[in-house]
């Protein structure tokens, strides 16, 4: 079924495969190259440079060449130097050669600043920051010619044989990287594949290449049968089926799907219409390859996380990445806590720990268990602080599509890793909101499923204008239709009625009433989802109920404490006529939970109109200001500066926002202002205060 040592083959002339590799890509430099993809290699104008025999001199030039920035001493003696006499010494003798070997007369490639080193790779050709490039634009967008450029680069494994004896991080980095890669070259693989003509000379090489690489791919091997299916060698196809049952049945994984899809393949060869399909999957054989856990209408993104690792660090035992303790409960929790949001499918604990266990590395589990996104991370103590470094990864296309380490004193390391679960579920769901928001806006809208529809109607309605928002009701509209069970959906199209209320787009009593029938809606769909309740709280807003509001929202976060919006909606309700201080902690809360989040200008502002009530006018006027210069900020929220300011005595600022306004609210006045909103008395009798001081009384 698969050829084993097919790389292996390939890379046995590493030069010639160099050479060729190099001439086909765009902008390569003529004097100076490196290839990591295999045995680390040095060209120079055409000729092999000769490099010293020490691996860790390899090593250091090959992390430096990777890494985004200015890598500390430290870090590079203990990635390199297990305690050795003198490791800094050994440091500085390595960027000696390496200077030998990469300055030139008018430039010096090894940067040092103060004690952090750095490589300038400008001008040179380096093959892995080539496939890392390409990565993070995203593979799926690449051309046929860049594509089979890029494969062609891969003749080994990445830095073939430079495994170094007791430099375990080193080594862990290592293993991190060839896994990287050769996912990334899967990913350039399924690509080419379904861009290359079907009877192309290629074809079942790549074919043969993606399923070395990935056997557990069932993408791969429905390609695979695609293609000789085509070329009519059904014998060829029912071996290969048999083969790879059993490869499927030795690690307990279902092969249900690709037998389906194998029927689907013969059936329409046997009507004579497999030369009309396309190339990669005939489409009965996309139908039947769906995610196990998602429904077929909402086809609602998946993420696995899988478990974080324990690094030691300066002072603590020897030895490579462990499981166990801090690092499986951080897991354990953040599984939890993104289950609760209710936004995707999180696969659960038992199947992503069952994997761990059997070494399975993040990317090949991803496949395995076919979902959309892999979060991975490591646990470090050191130096009196602990540090979780997290990555998100796109399984399909090997793209990172965030990445970030939180550092904290870990004067209660509970409290710290708390905090750090905190950010880490935020973040992660923010990331993969956004991504397939963006997605959503790439495809003909005809072709959308609910899942689509719904990240579709987000992308409009964080535009905050009335015709954006009409934009997107019809896309939660068309979510609903698809899948009538989208708790999210009813929410979103709750919000949308909400935004009509409260900007004055439409008959407030009429869109207040839809605000809270459609978040009603949300609720008995899905009674435990947090934005239905919080869809509902701010619906009881409108209507004036703000126990019932309050009731609500704080059900929201009690059912996700990371539901970031939820302690948003708190500090709105707060900041007008409940607690001020309650407002402030809730704000502050919500923005340290999604720092980037569409609504900042609201947190902000909610915030500012809280400084109010407490007669704190400076401080309400400083992040009034914060809030307007959110870029999506809209005219109640230019209002709310322009209030603020006026009462701090900040009168030129202010009557600038209140002209701003006026341009497209020629009669805008401080009723218009008051009745947003719902103030008790004293906050109404001051914000009329500031407005008479700017001429907005």
């Amino acid at each position: 079924m698969v050829k084993q040592g097919q790389l292996a083959s390939v890379g046995a002339s590493v030069e010639t495969h160099v050479e060729s590799a190099r001439s086909s890509l765009d902008g390569a430099a003529a004097g100076l190259s490196v290839r990591l993809l295999g045995p680390l290699t040095v060209i120079r104008d055409g000729a092999t440079v000769q490099l010293p025999a020490s691996r860790k001199l390899r090593a250091l030039f090959t992390y430096l060449a990777l890494a985004p920035h200015a890598v500390g001493r430290s870090r590079l003696c203990e990635l390199l130097w297990d305690v050795p006499n003198d490791p800094r010494g050994e440091l500085r003798w390595c960027l000696s050669k390496l200077r030998g070997i990469f300055d030139e007369p008018d430039r010096h490639r090894i940067e040092t600043s103060g004690d952090t080193v750095a490589l300038d790779l400008k001008g040179i050709s380096v093959d892995a920051v080539d496939v890392a490039s390409a990565a993070a634009s995203g593979i799926e967008t690449l051309d046929l010619e860049r594509l089979q450029a890029l494969s062609r680069l891969f003749v080994g494994d990445f830095l073939d044989g430079l495994e170094i004896d007791r430099s375990p991080h080193f080594n862990s980095w290592l293993i991190a990287q060839r896994r990287r890669f050769s996912s990334w070259h899967a990913a350039i693989l399924e690509q080419l594949v379904s861009k290359l003509p079907a009877d192309a000379d290629e074809m079942s090489a790549h074919l043969e290449t993606w399923l070395e690489l990935n056997p557990f791919d069932e993408r791969a091997h429905v390609a695979l049968l695609t293609s000789l299916a085509r070329r009519g060698q059904i014998a060829a196809c029912e071996d290969h089926l048999a083969s790879a049952a059993q490869l499927f049945a030795s690690e307990d994984l279902d092969f249900g799907r690709v037998r389906e899809a194998w029927r689907s393949i013969r059936s329409e060869r046997t009507a004579a219409t497999l030369r009309a399909q396309p190339a990669l999957l005939p489409a009965a054989a996309q139908a039947s390859i769906v995610l196990p856990h998602a429904d077929t209408a909402t086809s609602k993104a998946s993420l696995a996380v899988m478990p974080f690792v324990e690094e030691a660090g300066i002072g603590g035992p020897r030895g490579g990445p462990s499981r166990g303790g801090l690092a499986d409960g951080l897991t354990h929790d953040i599984i939890t806590r993104l289950a609760k949001l209710r936004d995707f499918f999180v696969i659960a604990r038992g199947s992503v720990f069952a994997l761990a266990e059997k070494n399975i590395a993040p990317e090949d589990a991803g496949r395995r268990l076919n979902v959309d996104y892999v979060a991975t991370g490591t646990v470090r103590s050191q130096a009196g602080r602990v540090a979780v470094s997290v990555e998100l990864v796109e399984v399909r296309t090997a793209r990172i599509v965030w990445a970030e380490t939180f550092e904290r004193r870990p004067d209660d390391i509970f409290a710290v890793l708390d905090d750090i679960g905190d950010s880490i579920v935020s973040s992660i769901s923010a990331e993969i909101e956004m991504v397939e928001r963006n997605r959503a806006m790439l495809k003909a809208p005809s072709s959308l499923n609910a899942w689509e529809a719904y990240h579709r109607g987000l992308w409009h309605m964080y535009r905050f204008t009335r015709t954006e928002n009409e934009q997107a009701r019809h896309f939660f509209d068309m979510a609903l239709k698809l899948d009538p069970t989208f708790a999210r959906a009813y929410a979103g199209l709750s919000f949308t009625h909400w935004q009509n209320a409260f900007q004055r787009w439409g008959d407030r009593d009429q869109e207040s009433a839809l605000a809270f029938e459609t978040a009603g809606q949300s609720l008995l769909v899905d009674d435990h989802n947090p934005a239905a309740h919080w869809a509902m709280g701010r619906a009881l807003w409108l209507r004036g109920e703000q126990d019932g509001s309050l009731m609500e929202l704080e059900r929201a976060v009690d059912l996700s404490p990371n539901f970031a919006l939820g302690h948003y909606a708190l500090s709105f309700v707060h900041s007008q006529s409940g607690d001020p201080n309650a407002a402030i902690g809730a704000s502050d809360h919500s923005r340290h939970l999604s720092p980037f989040d569409p609504l900042l200008f609201g947190m902000l502002g909610a915030r500012a109109m809280a400084h109010v009530r407490l007669g704190q006018f400076d401080e309400a006027a400083e992040w009034a200001l914060k809030a307007a210069a959110r870029p999506n900020a809209h005219a109640i929220i230019l209002a709310i500066a322009a209030h603020c300011l006026a009462l701090a005595g900040r009168l030129d600022e202010a009557r600038t926002f209140a002209a701003a306004i006026r341009k497209t609210l020629p009669n805008y006045c401080a009723d218009d202002f008051i009745g947003t909103f719902r103030f008790e008395p004293d906050a109404a009798a001051l914000f009329r205060q500031g407005a008479r001081r700017i001429g907005l009384g």
